[in-house]
């Protein structure tokens, strides 16, 4: 394991589900980031390399007390709890991005595999989704306690190794780039927009 890259922060994955969270979270493990994960949620037909959830996370704005440990580590977080972080922690929050339109084909996908399809309308989700995230992005970058590194799951499937470059410069070099470049499964990217 690489010890050298910058560890005064606490690593923060996060995005939409379905933007690419789990993935940033292998290629942070492969390249020599200890993780915070439980594998309570298992792999899965939507998730084949695992989800990469923590649960304490959950349970954020009731206890914070864990991220004193979180430090030099990666987690993952979805973006509307990043809220609940306590201001005295820094953070270096890899926000993914990924076309809302995917998103939301990848989000209907899963709901339709797992039995729970609400038949929601995927332009008003969409609308939705895009305005909320517009309006957390301008919160987020009101944070001084937070640097942000915004990545496309869209560039990093056609660009991986220049992905794992920025994001080992972001991070403070010391990572495995090759080994991060390595675990991105371009397959693995089904929900395409035509």
């Amino acid at each position: 394991m690489l010890a050298s890259y910058d560890k005064r922060f606490i690593c923060v994955v996060s995005g939409l589900p379905r933007s690419g969270t789990s993935m940033m979270m292998r290629m942070l493990e492969a390249g020599g980031m200890p993780i915070l994960t439980d594998n309570i949620r298992v792999a899965d037909a939507d998730n084949p390399n695992g989800y990469y959830e923590f649960e304490p996370v959950k349970h954020l704005a009731r206890d914070s007390s864990w991220l004193t440990d979180a430090y030099g580590k990666a987690v993952k977080i979805v973006y509307r709890l990043l809220r609940s972080l306590p201001q005295e922690h820094q953070y270096k929050v890899i926000m993914m991005n990924r076309l809302i339109e995917e998103v939301v084909a990848s989000q209907d996908a899963m709901l339709q595999r797992i039995g729970n399809d609400k038949g929601a309308k995927r332009a008003d989700v969409a609308k939705i989704l895009h305005n909320d995230l517009d309006r957390f992005q301008d919160w987020l970058q009101l944070r001084p306690n937070f640097r942000v590194l915004n990545l496309s799951y869209n560039a990093i499937i056609a660009d991986p190794g220049g992905a794992a470059r920025e994001l080992n410069r972001f991070l403070g070099g010391g990572l495995d780039t090759p080994a991060m470049s390595g675990v991105v499964d371009a397959s693995l990217y089904r929900q395409r927009r035509s």
